[in-house]
């Protein structure tokens, strides 16, 4: 393996204990606190303890997170351009004590790795944001996750693996950095090109591989990033059944799948500096790099063109790999081929092209996919997971003030599903859910927050098994509706009709009373009074029920499911 080219920092650093350690540890684990990790903290402790974060050996510490924010180096000048963090609930680290030791369980109670207590302190997200990120901006889906979803204290310390999280699915995709490196070694592969491809492989992105893999006479491991996919991705499973049938386009022998359980920070220029170290771990020589690796939407609108491209290049001399800058091709149709822009430009060509939203809109209107986009192994599978819109599960998403008008119109739009036939349909009320799904909450904003998300996660299963769900709690907050739809967007569609009816309205209407006691003081927090109601800015349907009839109203409901295709199998 001498040939291999050497991990980051010199040494592959894998934090699994001895196995004569590991009932001790276990053991140990038992008897201290523990944290419970999220999907992408598990995906980090993952690549902590086979190798794939080298030098790390644990969770960022303070002085190595404020380096890695101002100068993309570690304290000791390692480059180094994403911080590895562990954050915690406030509860939990309350108390916290440096020498202490954390179980890091997975939410089914496995204790994966034990943290040795070092830093315990508050970051400033915003800071961390503008630094990472480039923006502080909550469109940034990177920057939104940091806010919404990590905890406001840090904790940071080495980590001892007990056993590493398992994959239950492709189980013989998974290799880690010390298998791969086997594997090169074995097939005598002494250039190998990482690519980590956002999405699906179609015949532009096989191009772009096959022209680089020339170019650099490298043989060709495809490691799609696959820890976290992000909201809305083209399902999980289509993806790497797709690579998968997308090997036999490549000529025989050259390329090699794995899966790379690395959670996405969508980070643009820092992500790819960060990937390209992440593949060098894994044995890879090359990376290839398009102009907007790592940004989150394929136009790159947080990024200036080629800003990953000349980050690598700033910082070549410093990695053992060697990244391969690559031009966007297009397809220019009289040429019948793929084409880089700049010749195309030069040439006054003109291009076709078919992004990832007409994709998907032409998958869920059962549209034909143009031979020159894409090949029809990978169209088969990517219709399994987006069926026409008429087959397609969906959730309706009613929110507005107590007494808009939604548990009405969700009781009407359900009857008339329910009548029509063709897919089985659930309605979770408001006050339905509250008596069997949410009994044991209050109201505050934390307990009101925690019963919509759980009315998203049962309507999310809802609809990924091809139902339709109708919801109508009252959701004041944007944060969360927007949590919710990105819960189900990746299983169907998710229509959020804001019940619009004015708030005098609203409370000339109380049946129950909840307005008067609010304004007495006697309900805190209640939305509309006492609390906020977050307008949705971007609703599928908007109605102001104060002129309209329940059953009006309904139909207008009725009448956009119809045009955007989603009761043609049951009209």
């Amino acid at each position: 393996m001498d040939f291999l080219i050497p991990p980051h920092g010199g040494t592959l650093c894998r934090q699994l204990a001895a196995p004569e350690s590991v009932e001790r540890l276990k053991g140990e684990a038992r008897a201290i606190r523990a944290v419970v990790l999220s999907p992408r903290q598990i995906s980090d402790l993952d690549l902590l303890l086979n190798g794939g974060f080298s030098p790390l050996r644990g969770f960022l510490g303070r002085a190595d997170y404020e380096s890695v924010l101002d100068t993309m180096r570690l304290e000791s000048g390692l480059l180094w351009p994403i911080p590895v963090t562990l954050d915690v609930p406030d509860a939990l680290a309350e108390g916290l004590t440096a020498g202490e030791r954390l179980a890091l369980q997975d939410p089914e109670g496995f204790t994966h790795a034990l943290l040795s207590v070092g830093d315990v302190w508050r970051p400033d997200k915003r800071r961390e944001a503008e630094a990472v990120y480039g923006t502080t901006s909550d469109a940034h889906p990177g920057v939104r996750y940091l806010y919404e979803q990590v905890h406001d204290t840090y904790v940071g310390g080495p980590v001892e693996g007990i056993e590493p999280p398992a994959h239950y699915d492709f189980e013989n995709l998974w290799d880690t950095p010390e298998k791969l490196r086997r594997l090169f070694a074995r097939l005598g592969w002494r250039q190998v090109l990482a690519f980590q491809p956002p999405g699906p492989i179609h015949r532009r992105e096989r191009e772009i591989v096959l022209a680089a893999a020339k170019e650099t006479q490298a043989h060709v491991l495809l490691h799609p990033a696959v820890g976290v996919t992000t909201p809305g991705d083209l399902h999980y499973y289509a993806r790497v059944r797709g690579y998968q049938a997308v090997r036999g386009r490549f000529p025989h022998g050259l390329v090699a799948l794995s899966l790379l359980p690395l959670a996405r920070r969508q980070a643009g220029p820092r992500s790819a500096l960060w990937h390209a170290i992440v593949h060098q771990n894994h044995g890879c020589s090359h990376l290839l790099i398009e102009p907007y690796h790592g940004a989150p939407a394929p136009d790159g609108r947080f990024y200036e063109p080629l800003a990953a491209q000349e980050l690598l290049a700033r910082h070549e001399s410093e990695l053992a790999l060697r990244p391969v800058p690559v031009e966007e091709l297009r397809y220019v149709p009289r040429r019948g081929c793929y084409l880089p822009a700049s010749v195309i430009e030069r040439d006054g060509e003109t291009a076709s092209d078919l992004g990832e939203e007409e994709l998907r809109r032409r998958l869920s209107a059962d549209e034909e996919i143009p031979d020159w986009f894409s090949y029809p192994e990978v169209i088969d599978e990517l219709r399994r997971v987006y069926p026409p819109r008429s087959r397609q599960g969906f959730t309706l998403f009613f929110t507005g003030l107590s007494g808009a008008g939604k548990s009405t119109l969700a009781k009407l739009i359900y009857a008339k599903l329910v009548e029509a036939g063709g897919r089985p349909v659930t309605l979770l009320d408001g006050d339905i859910v509250r008596r069997n799904l949410s009994s044991e909450l209050g109201f505050s904003r934390a307990h009101r927050d925690l019963n919509v998300r759980r009315i998203g996660f049962v309507a999310s299963e809802i609809t990924k098994n091809g139902g339709v769900a109708l919801c109508a709690p009252i959701a004041p907050y944007a944060a969360t509706r927007r949590a919710v739809r990105e819960c189900i967007a990746g299983h169907g569609a998710f229509i959020e009709i804001h019940v619009a009816t004015p708030l005098e309205v609203c409370e000339a209407r109380d049946r129950k009373g909840l307005y008067e006691k609010a304004r007495k003081g006697l309900i805190p927090e209640f939305t509309g009074i006492s609390d906020p109601y977050e307008v949705p800015e971007h609703p599928e349907i908007r109605l102001d029920t104060t002129d309209l009839s329940p059953v009006e109203a309904a139909q207008e409901i009725f009448l956009f499911l119809l045009r955007e295709g989603y009761l043609d199998s049951v009209t």
